[in-house]
């Protein structure tokens, strides 16, 4: 079954995101959490990664950091996730094997099945694709149709996220296209019932298409 995958929002307050990361990873609907700011400095970014990957491993959930593979192998994160401009798949898994570390790397692959081939040749653990959707924290060069999730399905042996946009009204063409994770964002942060009614509402609706 499709699961969820939670990006945190681009700007956070430490201290009042613990509390709201925490009350969403209790649903237990969060396998993997990604940490994803930008114009934080290493310092910070390591302060925020320590505190909130213990939230993540406290509830069973796989803490993974956007953009850099050397902070994320600093604070001993599950894995990174890596754009096209955020350094090499293949310098990411040399630095992780050299520590001796069981990491997971993911690559954005936007539109592009040339990029997924690639990711896939290169070693990544999975591939994300997007935005599908219109999205306020997502601003992607690709444009993404559900042909490129069954394509992936049919030809290559890798987990697929889907991204942008998502929300428990449009993810029905993604769930039966076969995406393995959605990608939320705003959809959960900026949700007025809150963290956990949107992650519950959202997995309502996955289980429903899922058994379609």
């Amino acid at each position: 079954m499709t699961k969820i995958y939670l990006i945190s929002p681009p700007k956070i307050e430490l201290s009042e995101f613990s509390k709201s990361l925490s009350k969403a990873l209790k649903t237990s609907l969060v396998p993997v959490f990604q940490l994803r700011l930008k114009g934080y400095s290493k310092q910070e970014l390591e302060k925020i990664s320590l505190e909130l990957k213990k939230i993540c491993h406290d509830n069973n959930s796989i803490f993974l950091l956007n953009d850099n593979y050397e902070i994320a192998l600093n604070v001993n994160a599950d894995g990174v996730h890596l754009g096209l401009e955020d350094g090499s798949i293949k310098k990411a898994r040399q630095e992780s094997l050299k520590n001796n570390k069981d990491f997971i790397i993911g690559a954005s692959c936007y539109d592009s099945k040339h990029l997924a081939m690639e990711a896939g040749e290169q070693g990544v653990d999975y591939i994300s694709f997007g935005t599908f959707f219109p999205s306020k924290t997502k601003n992607s060069i690709g444009k993404p149709t559900t042909e490129i999730l069954e394509w992936s399905n049919e030809l290559l042996n890798l987990p697929i996220v889907a991204i942008g946009g998502i929300n428990h009204e449009n993810c029905e063409p993604l769930v039966k296209a076969g995406t393995d994770f959605l990608a939320v964002i705003s959809y959960v942060w900026e949700n007025s019932e809150g963290e956990d009614k949107a992650l519950k509402k959202l997995n309502e609706v996955i289980r429903k298409f899922s058994e379609k």
